[in-house]
């Protein structure tokens, strides 16, 4: 029985090390922190038991005691536990408390290294930590509690790269001016790097100092030194900011004071949460659906065993390049099987999934819908083989009746299935019935019709002065059938869109 203590690099599917990867993918307990993307967890095997014990500030936490016990009690039940960390478990991740719980109880311990924040997000603002005639030294500080740290030896060290600071940065940002540091000092704040959402800041101690006012930056990585002024034109510099005293805190607000209740898969809502929380919203997270394995892997697996025989592979979700590639991995094969085959996808989010494995669409359609597919088509289908795995119930059968129509052949094969959770979380349901919620979003005609199961014959009385927001044509359609309207849908078909959708509502 052993425990794994495996850093999640920047916490997104891209930063993890393939060790780490790995293990994820063996993991029958996964203890994670918060500041992770869900489609870490999605890595996991779809029995694997997912145990929340994040801490975030000024939330209530898990004590750390209470972590420890977890730890012991499921590595006394399972063979293959992984703590999932943020950046590297050695760095401010109190390691030895829990490796001192776990060994302590005489269970095996492997520690698996990861990407720190702390390096890795400076590069991608297109900030070297050292650099000849600018930095040699570097100090890696926690902000938690500054009122500690050693000011007279920090001050004298280039370059200072502080952790969970953003609470304290005044105090840091004075302390240092106290000790002798230049006012026009360079001062960096990086936020979510390496997410979707990473947001860059660029001034110095001084405009940080005369800003009256500052969205809320957590978390992020913070870099002060003349380092963080030499700055790289880098691709990732695209979602930069400019110097602090010219950005508009209300531009950072949009959605200040409003309440937005997210429907969508139980272990995908929190990315868009997440940028919700960024423009300013109060989230409520009801999930609608469970993503779950096909009643049986039979039609799929006779299609893996005939790979040669298929024209093109059509992925069209997220889900389905996930189960799809799983699968084929659960076979001993990995992308090089696909080499014969063209890959078509329907929309962004499922393109940088597939990206993931190794793999590039070799057709993705303008608009982010199935439909766009068949119309957009890059040669003539007939005579064609496809591969279709899809949702097992539920679906549109658009494309492949398009397809047969034109001459194709398309082989259809359950890869998930997606269905209604048997219960709706109590709070959520009664700030619904106390009138608490301004916005409800819905990213699929499943979560409308779910969210209709769950909510019951009530769930348009309860919308009735809910705005609600749609993610596509056909989202919207079931908004009608179901709650008589809908009050504004995404031009372009993905969660952005949806974001932007949201913005000009308001």
């Amino acid at each position: 029985m052993t425990v794994y203590f495996v850093g999640a690099g920047l916490g997104t599917p891209s930063s993890l090390t393939l060790e780490a990867w790995t293990c994820l993918q063996q993991a029958q307990v996964v203890l994670y922190d918060a500041l992770l993307s869900p489609s870490l967890l999605e890595l996991t095997p779809a029995d694997c038991l997912r145990v929340a014990v994040g801490k975030r500030a000024g939330a209530e936490a898990i004590p750390q005691l209470e972590i420890n016990r977890l730890l012991v009690a499921y590595g006394q039940q399972y063979q293959r536990v992984v703590r999932l960390k943020s950046g590297d478990p050695g760095l401010f991740g109190r390691l030895h408390q829990e490796l001192e719980a776990v060994l302590g109880a005489g269970l095996e311990a492997v520690v698996i290294a990861g990407v720190s924040s702390a390096l890795a997000a400076p590069l991608l603002a297109g900030i070297c930590v050292t650099a000849k005639d600018v930095s040699q030294s570097v100090a890696i500080l926690s902000g938690h509690a500054p009122e500690t740290l050693p000011w007279p030896a920090i001050a004298r060290m280039e370059t200072l790269i502080f952790l969970m600071a953003t609470r304290s940065l005044r105090y840091i940002a004075e302390a240092l001016l106290r000790q002798g540091r230049s006012p026009t000092e360079g001062l960096a704040i990086l936020q979510w790097a390496g997410q979707p959402q990473q947001q860059f800041w660029f001034g110095t101690l001084e405009s940080y100092l005369q800003s009256p006012q500052f969205p809320d930056m957590a978390p992020a990585v913070v870099v002060i030194g003349a380092i963080a002024r030499k700055r790289y034109p880098l691709a990732s510099l695209d979602l930069v900011f400019p110097e602090f005293l010219r950005i508009s805190p209300s531009s950072m607000s949009a959605l200040h004071g409003k309440t937005i209740l997210v429907t969508r898969a139980a272990a995908q809502a929190s990315d868009f949460t997440q940028q919700l929380t960024a423009a300013g919203a109060t989230v409520l997270e009801m999930p609608t659906l469970e993503i779950v394995p096909p009643s049986s892997w039979q039609p799929l697996d006779q299609a893996l065993a005939q790979l040669d025989t298929f024209d093109w592979l059509i992925l069209t979700s997220h889900n389905a390049v996930t189960f799809f590639m799983k699968r084929l991995h659960s076979h001993g094969k990995d992308s090089r099987a696909l080499a014969g085959l063209k890959i078509a996808v329907v929309g962004e989010k499922t393109a940088q999934t597939l990206n993931r494995y190794g793999l590039v669409a070799d057709f993705t359609p303008r608009e982010f819908v199935a439909d766009a597919l068949v119309v957009e088509f890059p040669e003539p289908v007939a005579g064609l083989r496809f591969l279709f795995p899809r949702v097992e119930k539920g679906g549109r059968p658009v494309l492949g009746e398009a397809f047969t129509a034109a001459g194709a052949e398309v082989v259809e094969v359950p890869a998930y299935n997606s269905r209604c959770p048997q219960t709706v979380d109590a709070p959520v349901l009664a700030a619904l019935q106390a009138g608490q919620v301004d916005i409800v979003t819905f990213t699929s005609s499943k979560t409308v019709k779910h969210f209709c199961q769950l909510v019951g014959p009530q769930a348009a009385e309860l919308l009735q002065n809910v705005q609600i927001a749609s993610i596509g044509p056909q989202t919207s359609q079931t908004c009608r059938e179901l709650l008589g309207r809908v009050d504004t849908e995404a031009t372009e078909h993905t969660l952005e869109g949806l974001l932007q959708a949201l913005l000009r509502i308001t």
